[in-house]
């Protein structure tokens, strides 16, 4: 009964690996290059990643949408843009968490906006609760978020390599 039970279960793990890649190939999304480019302090690579959103048919289309108008935020000039972005791409990663908040990947997404937003944006508050979360699920991740979270660790004052 436990072999039938280990059977099912990686049957449906590669059943849903699949689905994921099927959509990135689709769409022009790949979850490599949206992490790059979180990284990355060019509005260029954002850019780049939210035109690949517009057409992109995938489930989490908000929450990247929304992490990545948050980085532009940071990266570009002029007080007022930086604050309308930043506004619009805290709706949007909000709304999801809201319908998601089981989602180890999306609270991911805000722990490293929160980690580098100004404290005058008031965007902090979760920091220490998303970081239990992402540790107590890190293993449940998708490989290429869990490497994602990895590199992550290397800067980050709020998630360590000892946490993973």
């Amino acid at each position: 009964m436990k072999q039938l039970a280990m059977i099912f279960l990686v049957a449906i793990q590669m059943t849903l690996v699949n689905f994921v890649f099927a959509q990135e190939k689709e769409s022009g999304f790949k979850k490599t290059d949206f992490y790059a480019a979180m990284q990355a302090n060019s509005e260029d690579a954002v850019n780049k990643q939210l035109d690949l959103l517009k057409t992109a048919d995938i489930a989490e289309k908000g929450a990247y949408e929304g992490a990545l108008l948050m980085k532009k935020a940071g990266i570009v000039g002029g007080a007022k843009k930086k604050l309308d972005l930043f506004k619009a791409g805290h709706n949007k990663l909000e709304a999801v968490l809201a319908k998601d908040s089981l989602n180890a990947e999306f609270r991911f997404l805000r722990l490293m906006i929160q980690e580098h937003a100004p404290g005058i944006l008031g965007y902090k508050g979760e920091q220490q609760k998303d970081k239990l979360f992402i540790k107590n699920n890190f293993k449940k991740l998708q490989p290429v978020v869990q490497e994602a979270v990895t590199n992550y660790t290397r800067e980050s004052k709020i998630l360590t390599p000892a946490d993973l």
